[in-house]
């Protein structure tokens, strides 16, 4: 369980009787110009009739002009970085007398820091083996493959059949529908079920049957479910395959010949490999940089976080075509279950926080601005008007941030020990 009682602040604050009832003046004066009342012209209402008639209102106008103010000149003087809004219990507020109340609050921990720049992880950077160009070229020639309809005949393996089906059981929520999915009979890739119940039907034939899919299949909604779908054949088609040739790389882009293609090729593949190994040796490396600190974390963090998982989890979940609702998912013991994940990603951003303090590192606009860049070409919008839309929506104080926490672990992935992975 993680400490989370460390973190509380209790302040007892007492403001002097003289600035009550000064405040207590001004408030009154308000009244006094605002009210009406029968048998009193505008502004002539005697201050004791309105301090009587309007106490209630009285009170709740100074605590809310005095409350704040002392609390925070308090705060400061104490020199806390409080988190969230502090509770005020234990009011006291009688005439001639100071006005004493009690703030409880969280604070953001002291974080003392260990020696970051030296953790030892393990990491290589990855090669690229010939074979492994070679599939990879393979995969660009079948997305640049040519389908070619087939006159009418029965399904063989190693056609293309093209059909349009709809499940009709077996699976939660609205039903799987696609009007031209392309399968290739018999491939690797393809289940059996498919393949089987395809073979030796015709174009324009209708058939009903059962798909069984593995547990460990990509779609959550269909890993180990049996589902009946309804398939027509709309056709056949013959997959033709391009010759790898340097025609072929030239007609890919800015390649002179088949060698500079494979050489792009490489390049990138190394490239891909280098990042995801580096993410993964950063994910290590904040791992071990949580076990090597101990301090306690504010509640108010921690209950943020488990909201931002569940509310990923139910991103998920709508994205994989499921209502949240129909889930029967019992949500309180999921965020039970998610607390300690979220009390470790607290820890890491406050501790990765409290380094890029340590170690000056800012952004500087053209950053922002090149992420921003990044972000309108992919969406193929117009700079401006997405830049417009993260101000508008306060996200750029998050890219900033985002920013930064890469900037910090790339210097702590640089500084670090690196070692071979053990075989």
């Amino acid at each position: 369980m993680a400490d989370t009682e460390g973190c509380k602040r209790k302040l007892e604050v007492s403001i002097p009787p003289e600035e009550v009832e000064k405040e207590t003046e001004r408030v009154v004066a308000d009244l006094r110009a605002k009210v009406r009342l029968p048998g009193f012209r505008p502004g002539k209402v005697p201050p004791s009739l309105i301090r009587s008639r309007y106490a209630g209102e009285i009170r709740h106008e100074v605590l809310d002009a005095l409350v704040p103010r002392y609390l925070k000149a308090e705060i400061e003087r104490e020199n806390l970085d409080v988190v969230g809004t502090p509770t005020i219990t234990d009011v006291h507020f009688a005439k001639g007398e100071p006005l004493k109340f009690t703030a409880e609050f969280e604070v953001t921990p002291e974080i003392e820091l260990e020696d970051y720049r030296d953790i030892e992880i393990e990491y290589e950077v990855p090669e690229v083996s010939e074979e492994e160009v070679d599939e990879r070229l393979e995969r660009i020639r079948e997305q640049k493959a040519e389908y070619i309809n087939l006159d009418p005949r029965p399904v063989e393996k190693g056609d293309i059949a093209v059909v349009s089906l709809r499940s009709i059981a077996g699976v939660e929520g609205p039903p799987i529908e696609n009007d031209e999915l392309m399968l290739d009979v018999g491939a690797e890739d393809t289940l059996e079920d498919f393949t089987r119940n395809l073979l030796g039907m015709e174009p324009g034939q209708e058939k009903e049957f059962d798909v069984t899919y593995p547990e460990d299949y990509g779609q959550e909604r269909l890993a180990g479910r049996k589902v009946r779908f309804h398939v027509t054949l709309k056709g056949i088609r013959k997959k033709e395959l391009p010759e790898l040739n340097d025609e072929f790389a030239r007609d890919l882009g800015d390649y002179r010949d088949l060698e500079e293609l494979r050489e792009r090729v490489r390049a990138a593949m190394r490239n891909e490999r280098e990042f995801i190994a580096q993410q993964q040796a950063k994910e290590k490396l904040v791992e071990k940089l949580v076990d090597m600190h101990e301090f306690p974390v504010p509640e108010a963090y921690v209950e943020g976080q488990i909201e931002a998982i569940v509310r990923d989890r139910l991103s998920e979940l709508v994205a994989q075509g499921m209502d949240p609702r129909e889930a029967k998912i019992d949500w309180e013991k999921a965020k039970a279950a998610f607390r300690d994940r979220a009390v470790r990603e607290v820890k890491a951003s406050l501790l990765l926080n409290r380094i890029a303090e340590r170690e000056a590192i800012e952004v500087t606009r053209d950053e922002l601005d090149e992420r921003i860049r990044q972000l309108a070409a992919r969406r193929r919008e117009p700079v401006a008007a997405v830049r417009k839309e993260l101000e508008e929506a306060g996200e750029i104080p998050r890219i900033a941030t985002r920013i930064r926490t890469e900037k910090t672990l790339n210097l702590l992935f640089e500084s670090a020990r690196k070692v071979a992975p053990e075989s």
